[in-house]
Parts: structure tokens; C-alpha cells; sequence
């Protein structure tokens, strides 16, 4: 066994986003830090990967757009990182009476989505309503934001300082459900708006789970808005490297945590390579289940992961039956059998341990927005990524028999999509020299083996709302949601309250509860 004589203030467990924004953070206000990541490299979720070797192109392979980073945490830490607006907010095709067409949503409402909402409906109700809705939504996101980087609040004074009690209720104490079937008539549009709520929850409409992932989709800087991330998500890992490292950060990869002791001096950490280090503080980058096994707890039943991943490199993007430029059908989110009843049959069917049958289906093309994530060659040809999410396929359904199930996924996902496009998305993947296609595919199981995702749970765990609870037992303890029962050990990565979503909020609150009690 190994022992490391330095003296470090802080051990960071975890090398994703979090762990590196915590350390910088830390090393800034003069820490001596040390950061330990199990795998190779650095990045957890945000990394970018070339996935077909015999071509220049390098996806975002788990996590895929940006909404929730902080401008303040940007500033803070004077990350040269930039993300690029989207236009087009969302389309999403359907059949109805003969006739093929589609949802066309801009970012910014204008004529066209006017009027495509009245073709959908048939008068501008709907769209009157969608426009209220999300109105509503942007005043409270833009203060509900600055909230998410200060000492916790409870309810009740939340509710009171945002000033918006009817918004209020309808995410916070109602289910999103029953607010949407309030608010809108309409099937589709329905859908459109609760998709936001199921990203990577599996849950029903009328379960307040699905309201906490609705919120953290929403209030990302004030705007909620999904922007893409230029060079894709490796650009955001290589620039917190040069800044942890330039803070002076130590980082050892390949440094698995396989021991945990901690008593009244600080903590002791054992890698798998038997090398020891000592610190006062610990802050932990990964998931809460982890540190609960390493520290001898039981660890808490938590939700499944539910998200099927595939990633697709294309020669050129699919002709759609609607008509519809494809170059706008795929540069927002582009939603496939996503209506409300299809969600809630798509969930019915996966509690009874079946795959859903029409899979619903969300995704984008990252190259519309930015192409330097393809070699000039690529570019010129016509080359274009797709990231495409499956919906309500939860672990569970994978166990039995891991590959088949996949393939099963993967079959219904394809078998969904082709739906709606004149050219089958098989007719333009790109071919690689094995003669397999350029598709990768990542279940919620892949995702554990991978990055260590409980379950393939991308929030670690069930979400919190961002705020206490007004008769939470202890609550004075959680000023941060970082805190555990242990003074010198600090939850920084999703599994913290606050922690949902590719941000860096979970890895500055970490800091801040740590340089507040010293």
C-alpha cells in the first residue's frame, strides 16, 4: 500500500463537470485540492467521443445540450466556453385526415408557428394559451434562477419572495399533468409541453417527480433556454481542466475510490491501486448511493433510469413525408409519438414490463447549429449527426436480457421514426468498413457500466425540489443541499439538492457550504 505524505484541505471524488467546477472553485479561494476520477478521463457525462473510428466526428455521447450552466459560474471561474442559440424551438410531425404535416415551434413565437398551431387545432386558442403558458413560466424562471446559486429557502418563502402564487401552485404543488390539462386541449400540444417532465423520470404526468424535472428543464439562467454547446460537450471538460489545473488542482485519473474512512481529523480515501490520501474534507462528485456503499449506509431505493440513447453519424438527413425542410425539421427538438396519451400509454405499458409500442422519441441535430464537431471533409460533404432519445425505457426493462432488449429498443425506436420520413433514417446513416451502420446505442444499463449512473439514472436519484420543505426535520442543516451527516463530507455532484441537469450548480453550492463553515 502507497501513502501519499501531501496535505491536501479537499479531496474531490468525481472528475465529471461538477467535480471540476467544485475544485476550481476551492483551489480559487486559496484550497489545497486534490481530485480523484476513476476512469482515464475526465468528464463523466460531458464527454465527446468518436464513435466510428474511420470518421473525424466527435458526438456528445451522453449528455447533449446545455441550459442550466450559469452565466455566474462562467464568470466566476472565467470559462472560454460559448453555446449557440437555436432558432427553432421544436417540430414534431404527425397524420391526421390523409394528411401529413407538423408542430413547427420557433424559439421565438412568429407567423409561421402561429400558424402552424392552427392548422393543428383549428383556431389560435391553442396557441394563444401556449404563449400565455410559457410567458408565465420565463417571469418565474428569471427569479427563481439567481435562487439556485444561494442558501437554500423553504417553500414557503420561495413562494413569497417569487410573488407568483398561481405559477407557483401549478408547478410546485399540483401535478404537471393536471396543470397541462388545464391549460391545453389539444393531444399533441399536450405532449409537447409534458416532454420537458419525462426526460430521464420515469413516472407518470400526475406524479410531482415529473414536476421537479419540468422545472429543472425550464429555469436554466433565467431563460430555460436549451442552447447547443460549440465543439460539443468535450469543449466544456477541456476548458475546466485548464482552469482546475491552472488553480492548481491536482488530478489523478484512473484513481478509483474504493475505501472511505472518516473521523473527527478529516477523511481517508483507498484506491483500487492501494494508494491512500488524507484530507480534512471530502467533496463527492458522484452519485449519493456510491458514497453511501463506501460508507457502510444502505443505500436509498431510487427511480430507474429510463432514457435509451442512440447516436447516429448520417450522410445526409432524411426527407420527411410532411414536406418539411429537414434542415428546420431537426435543428430544435424534433418529438416523435410524444402526445400525452401516448406518454401515459408508453409508461402504462413499461410498468407491466413491456417495451413501448410506439416508442416516443426526442431528438436533434447538433451540426445544424455547429459543424466543428466533423472534419472539414465531413462538412463538405454533407455529413450530419443525429442524438436521438427514447422515452419510458427504464432499467427494468433491460435486466432479463440485456442485448436483446436493446436491440428490441432500438428496433422500436427506428420502427417509430420511419414513421414519419420518406427516406427510411437506415437509407442515410453512414456505412463504416465492417459494413455495420454509424448508429451507437447506450441503454440505461450501458449507462451504469460506463459512468457509474445508479440504474442509469442521469439525476443519480429522484430529483428534490430546489427548495426545503417547510416542516423538514433538520432542514437548519441543508443550508447549502450539499451537506451530509458527516461535517466533512460534501455531496457535489446531481444526486445533491439542486444538482439535476448538466449545470455546475451542485459542484458550486458543494464549495460554498464548505468555505461558508470555515
Amino acid at each position: 500500500m502507497n501513502h501519499s505524505h501531501k496535505v491536501y484541505d479537499v479531496i474531490v471524488v468525481g472528475g465529471g463537470h461538477n467535480g471540476l467546477v467544485a475544485a476550481s472553485y476551492l483551489a480559487k479561494a486559496g484550497k489545497v485540492v486534490l481530485l480523484l476520477e476513476a476512469h482515464a478521463e475526465l468528464g463523466g457525462a460531458t464527454t465527446s467521443v468518436k464513435p466510428f473510428p474511420e470518421y473525424e466526428a466527435r458526438l456528445s455521447r451522453y449528455s447533449y445540450l446545455v441550459s442550466l450552466l450559469p452565466d455566474q459560474i462562467v464568470a466566476d471561474l472565467g470559462i472560454n466556453f460559448k453555446t449557440l442559440e437555436r432558432s427553432v424551438s421544436s417540430y414534431t410531425p404527425y397524420h391526421r385526415d390523409g394528411r401529413e404535416d407538423g408542430l413547427s415551434i420557433s424559439s421565438a413565437w412568429d407567423g409561421p408557428t402561429a400558424s402552424s398551431f392552427r392548422r393543428l387545432t383549428g383556431s389560435d386558442l391553442e396557441g394563444k394559451a401556449w404563449r400565455e403558458f410559457y410567458g408565465e413560466i420565463a417571469e418565474l424562471a428569471k427569479r427563481f434562477a439567481p435562487t439556485m446559486l444561494q442558501p437554500l429557502k423553504r417553500a414557503a418563502e420561495l413562494k413569497s419572495e417569487m410573488g407568483l402564487p398561481v405559477v407557483w401552485r401549478n408547478l410546485m404543488e399540483v401535478p404537471i399533468g393536471e396543470a397541462i390539462r388545464n391549460r391545453f386541449s389539444n393531444d399533441l400540444v399536450q405532449g409537447v409541453v409534458l416532454t420537458d417532465a419525462l426526460i430521464g423520470t420515469f413516472v407518470s404526468a400526475d406524479d410531482l417527480q415529473a414536476n421537479r424535472c419540468f422545472l429543472y428543464h425550464l429555469i436554466g439562467n433565467g431563460t430555460g433556454q436549451w442552447r447547443v454547446p460549440q465543439g460539443g460537450m468535450g469543449a466544456l471538460v477541456k476548458e475546466l481542466y485548464r482552469i482546475a489545473t491552472l488553480e492548481g488542482v491536482e488530478i489523478k485519473l484512473q484513481s478509483k475510490v474504493v475505501a472511505l474512512e472518516s473521523g473527527p481529523a478529516g477523511v481517508r480515501i483507498e484506491t483500487e491501486s492501494g494508494e491512500t490520501y488524507t484530507a480534512k474534507d471530502l467533496l463527492f462528485a458522484a452519485a449519493p448511493q456510491h458514497l453511501a456503499r463506501l460508507r457502510g449506509r444502505a443505500v436509498p431505493a431510487s427511480l430507474d433510469g429510463s432514457q435509451l440513447k442512440i447516436n447516429m453519424l448520417l450522410s445526409r438527413l432524411p426527407r420527411l413525408k410532411s414536406g418539411v425542410d429537414p434542415r428546420l425539421a431537426f435543428a430544435g427538438t424534433f418529438h416523435v409519438n410524444e402526445s400525452f396519451s401516448q406518454f401515459e400509454s408508453a409508461y402504462a405499458t413499461a410498468c407491466r414490463g413491456e417495451m413501448p409500442q410506439p416508442l416516443p422519441l426526442e431528438m436533434y441535430c447538433h451540426t445544424l447549429t455547429d459543424p466543428t464537431i466533423l472534419s472539414a471533409d465531413l462538412i463538405a460533404k454533407g455529413f450530419q449527426t443525429l442524438t436521438l432519445f427514447g422515452l419510458h425505457t427504464p432499467a427494468q426493462l433491460f435486466d432479463a436480457n440485456p442485448e436483446r432488449a436493446k436491440a428490441l429498443a432500438t428496433e422500436r425506436a427506428i420502427a417509430s421514426l420511419n414513421q414519419y420520413l420518406l427516406d427510411p433514417i437506415e437509407s442515410v446513416l453512414a456505412p463504416c468498413r465492417d459494413g455495420a451502420l454509424a448508429i451507437e446505442v447506450k441503454s440505461p444499463l450501458d449507462l451504469e457500466k460506463d459512468i457509474s449512473l445508479p440504474r442509469g439514472n442521469i439525476f443519480h436519484r429522484d430529483l428534490d425540489f430546489p427548495f426545503l420543505d417547510d416542516d423538514a426535520d433538520g432542514a437548519d442543516q441543508q443550508l447549502w443541499g450539499a451537506e451530509t451527516d458527516d461535517p466533512h463530507i460534501y455531496l457535489a455532484g446531481a444526486g445533491a439538492r439542486r444538482g439535476g441537469g448538466v449545470s455546475g450548480i451542485a459542484g458550486h453550492n458543494a464549495a460554498m457550504a464548505l468555505l461558508a463553515r470555515d
